[in-house]
């Protein structure tokens, strides 16, 4: 399947600075400072880029990151994973499967029943409430 693609200009005008340093530069957002890092709402977490469902509330959890936390994708199809050896170290950054949206990393301390813990990037994200509330 081809990627969704947008051109640079789009997404400078409908992203914020953050939101395209975060997606499009791999950037990652300071710690407790993001607006899901907290959030007991329930719904459905989309990819700021290009709007595909990623995660639900209910596999979030409070890892105590400073950073959004899930144990698992809405499906495995949803995000793709690579080795980012940037930094000097070696991690797992997690990426949107239909557009290439840098999300965060996956590390391997989550909560059974994975073991995973998918910490993404509040500016990464989009929360769709559940029951349509705003």
């Amino acid at each position: 399947m081809a990627k969704k693609t947008f051109s640079e200009d789009e997404l400078r005008a409908r992203l914020t600075p953050e939101q395209f340093e975060v997606t499009q530069n791999a950037g990652t957002e300071r710690a407790f400072t993001g607006v899901y890092h907290d959030s007991k709402q329930p719904g459905t977490y989309s990819c700021i880029v290009c709007d595909e469902p990623l995660f639900t509330s209910d596999a979030k959890y409070d890892s105590g990151s400073g950073w959004p936390s899930f144990w698992k994708p809405i499906s495995d199809d949803k995000v793709e994973t690579k080795v980012d050896r940037s930094y000097g170290m070696v991690r797992t950054e997690a990426l949107c499967a239909t557009c290439g949206a840098h999300l965060g990393h996956v590390f391997p301390d989550g909560p059974q029943p994975t073991g995973d813990r998918f910490c993404m990037n509040s500016a990464s994200l989009n929360l769709k409430p559940a029951d349509g509330d705003d």
